[in-house]
């Protein structure tokens, strides 16, 4: 099945770089919210905790518990959509392995420590700053791009009518 061997490996190589690259930002960008150069001003890395969502969404006090509760349900509901995909759907698989990935990675951070989601890739001009995000953050971005893409063209269809 095309759409299992582009999960599976996506969905952990994925899971396992947030996971790596978060602790390596921990380790050796801290203390918080200072930045370390890497190409000038325009990449930097700056460690920094998000107790909120992506885009300073809040629920406030429940922001931790809020959405770990909506990880999980987003992850089921991404499970069903994975076993409603057809097997041959292998540029669905992997995008649904990139959103998968990246809402356990996030979900991951938020069990794991009360400070919140780290974050470390840091990218603008000056004070014209994009919000600071991860691998986990990047995953569930491409994934849905690509899964808005794959529904208005479906690369999957013409790739089964052509072998």
């Amino acid at each position: 099945m095309a759409k299992a061997a582009a999960f599976w490996p996506t969905l952990l190589i994925v899971y396992a770089a947030d996971f790596i690259t978060k602790r390596l930002a921990v380790a050796h960008l801290s203390p918080a919210y200072v930045p370390h150069p890497i190409v000038g001003d325009l990449i930097r890395l700056t460690l920094a905790y998000n107790k909120d969502a992506a885009m300073g969404l809040s629920l406030g006090g429940y922001s931790r518990i809020g959405f770990a509760i909506t990880a999980v349900a987003v992850t089921i509901i991404l499970g069903l959509i994975y076993r409603q995909t057809p097997g041959e759907s292998r540029w669905s698989g992997f995008a649904l392995a990139l959103i998968t990935a990246g809402a356990l990675g996030n979900l991951t951070d938020r069990l794991m420590s009360s400070m919140g989601v780290v974050d470390f890739i840091d990218v603008g001009i000056g004070s014209a700053r994009f919000y600071t995000f991860n691998v986990a953050d990047a995953g569930v971005t491409c994934g849905a791009l690509l899964l808005a893409y794959l529904s208005l063209s479906n690369p999957d269809k013409k790739e089964a009518a052509r072998a």
